[in-house]
């Protein structure tokens, strides 16, 4: 009997180790915050110097978490940059003040180390911490930098977000090495990746507000107990185009496999471009064939990594001076094709959530930012993220 007993308890044992380690394989890294890179224009590079400067840049997440890690850029620059300290923290505020709850701190370290020297053209990831990580939590992230690159530097210019150079008193409204933050959780988590322009960036939102579009998605998903593990990435670039060169970043066609497919734990995607190369075309209706052909090529590749696609409706621009008969021809094909082409596993309706009621093909002007008929104020980016069906995901 004693042999008995001892066999059972030793089953019982056994059943409850595997548990346990199908449980820890199971997790993996989801990212919880991203933003795109580029190279920072003149006009948007730092106010002083990066070099020998602590700069606190601050960051809302989406889902939490208990371990972490960050993903710091050097991409598109032609200087190594030294990270010499790193600390995150819980900030007190979405960005207007550099507060911080001290106890939260946390120092960063890479392979074991306190610094490190990113090569120019690269990227680097901090080791894992023990970080209490909650939802839509204000992260403050403190980089104390060595050598620096002067003037091409890599970044995200469209921040909406203060950050603050500390012992100085000088601020700036762009991030600057920061790109993404991880978080390990389970297999029912993931990430909506979204591809966008100035309209996903969040040009008309409240600076230092997290009123972007996207900032409302995801409080919805985090509200809604089916969606609630899956985080929505911002990956907009103001002034981006898809296939067209002259605006502004890397076009979508070259950054989509790194700023969508190769990132961590990513379930959804977006695609939500395309105004930037239609209203600046000299054919409407064959720049909505070359889009069409480039969003096709990111959903057969996001197929084959087992991602769904949700195609995004262009919204209307008439008044705006990107507008005439063929550029709206050309949109109006696109969106046509995002409807009921059948290559999108889904469809966001933007066009007609935002459209005026007298007159379709212009933005209803209650959500007008600066009456530029392109842009949505405060109140619009709310319309855009109600509008969503979150059965989508």
């Amino acid at each position: 009997m004693k042999a008995f007993r001892f066999l059972r308890l030793a089953a019982a044992t056994l059943v409850i180790t595997l548990c346990l380690c199908g449980s820890a394989s199971a997790r993996r890294w989801v990212t919880t915050w991203a933003t795109a890179q580029q190279i920072a224009e003149p006009h948007n590079n730092p106010p002083i110097p990066l070099a020998g400067e602590t700069l606190r840049q601050i960051v809302q997440v989406s889902i939490g978490g208990s371990e972490i890690r960050l993903r710091f850029s050097n991409r598109f620059s032609q200087e190594d940059l030294e990270l010499v300290h790193v600390d995150i923290a819980e900030a007190q505020s979405e960005g207007a003040s550099p507060d911080i709850f001290p106890d939260t701190s946390k120092s960063l370290t890479f392979n074991g180390k306190e610094s490190i020297t990113i090569k120019a053209g690269e990227e680097v990831f901090s080791d894992p911490v023990r970080f209490r990580l909650k939802e839509r939590m204000n992260v403050a992230i403190t980089i104390t930098y060595g050598k620096a690159p002067a003037n091409i530097i890599t970044g995200h210019p469209g921040s909406r977000t203060t950050s603050y150079f500390l012992g100085k008193n000088t601020t700036t409204d762009h991030w600057y090495t920061i790109e993404s933050i991880q978080v390990k959780a389970g297999r029912k988590a993931g990430a909506i990746a979204v591809l966008g322009d100035s309209i996903t960036d969040g040009r008309g939102t409240t600076t230092n507000g997290q009123n972007r579009w996207t900032d409302n998605l995801s409080k919805r998903l985090l509200a809604n107990w089916r969606t609630r593990k899956l985080s929505v990435l911002n990956l907009g670039l103001g002034g981006n185009c898809v296939f067209l060169e002259g605006g502004n970043g890397p076009v979508a066609r070259s950054r989509y496999q790194h700023d969508l497919l190769d990132m961590e734990g990513v379930k959804y995607i977006i695609l939500f471009e395309g105004v930037n190369d239609l209203g600046t075309c000299k054919d409407g209706m064959a720049t909505a064939e070359e889009l069409i052909l480039t969003f096709t090529e990111i959903t057969s590749k996001a197929h084959a990594r087992g991602i769904k696609v949700i195609g995004a409706t262009v919204m209307p621009f008439k008044h705006n001076r990107y507008y005439n008969e063929s550029r709206e021809q050309g949109r109006q094909r696109l969106n046509n094709w995002i409807r009921t082409g059948g290559v999108v596993d889904g469809l966001i309706d933007f066009d007609a959530a935002m459209s005026g009621k007298e007159e379709p093909d212009a933005l209803n002007p209650i959500y007008l930012f600066e009456n530029d008929w392109l842009h949505p104020n405060a109140q619009g980016y709310m319309v855009m993220g109600d509008c969503i069906d979150l059965n989508l995901f």
